[in-house]
């Protein structure tokens, strides 16, 4: 059972009501602190991860490998893209207007808010994580940022932050059962090495939401389908050869 997706999309769910109803109450110096507090709370997680590690070289290759395909088939674009088209069917539900916001203003917002909670690099990883190994921790602590977040952009745009939870949900379910599929082809040690990847996704999310440094996260994203493979060639014929 998807108990870590669920309890993130409720999560989700509630911030939007919540901040909506705050509305332009909680002062602007704070949504900037809690920000900081967000993205070091998702590089604690993505270091945590990479702890696991069991192959450095393996991930570290697979990062390389990921980003030269994200970046050469524009994955980034491509997801914005895709924000753009959720964003007309959640607007013609709730519509756009919000006391302070231009329509443009409001649309910028809400495809950021899509991207960020429908296409992040941690919910993701996590997703894959939880169909393959049933371990939700990732997903449960990343409903309590998620909950604050969604507080937070609900405080601009209203109650519509609170909309995203459904594509959000199903994005989340459908990676949930592709790694409940690839399970049975893994091992410890590929896991181990997928895990330590999203960590590394992780940790450059957190950075990005700190802007610290303004990594390519979902340029990033394909490390995740190369790191199993790559691990696996990596164990079987690559350190027989040097080792042997």
């Amino acid at each position: 059972m998807p108990v870590g997706i669920i309890v993130d999309s409720i999560a989700i769910l509630l911030g939007g009501f919540v901040g909506g109803f705050a509305g332009h109450k909680v002062p602007s110096e704070m949504k900037i602190q809690l920000n900081l507090i967000f993205g070091l709370s998702s590089m604690l997680l993505g270091i945590t991860s990479m702890g696991l590690v069991q192959n450095i070289s393996t991930v570290i290759f697979s990062m390389i490998l990921g980003t030269i395909v994200g970046v050469s088939f524009k994955l980034g674009h491509r997801i914005n893209q895709l924000g753009l088209l959720l964003e007309r069917p959640v607007t013609k539900l709730i519509g756009s207007d919000h006391d302070g916001l231009s329509r443009e203003e409001f649309l910028t917002q809400l495809v950021t808010v899509i991207v960020l909670f429908c296409f992040g690099g941690t919910g993701i990883y996590a997703s894959l994580d939880s169909g393959m190994t049933g371990d939700h921790s990732v997903l449960i602590a990343k409903s309590i940022l998620d909950f604050f977040t969604a507080a937070i952009f609900a405080c601009n745009i209203g109650y519509v932050v609170s909309l995203v939870a459904i594509p959000q949900f199903a994005i989340f379910f459908s990676l949930y059962l592709i790694g409940a599929q690839i399970f049975p082809l893994t091992d410890p040690v590929m896991l181990a090495d997928f895990r330590a990847c999203g960590g590394v996704i992780m940790l450059a999310t957190g950075m990005r939401i700190a802007k610290v440094k303004m990594f390519p996260v979902a340029d990033m994203l394909p490390a995740m389908v190369f790191i199993m493979p790559i691990s696996w060639g990596w164990v079987n014929w690559i350190l027989p050869l040097i080792t042997g």
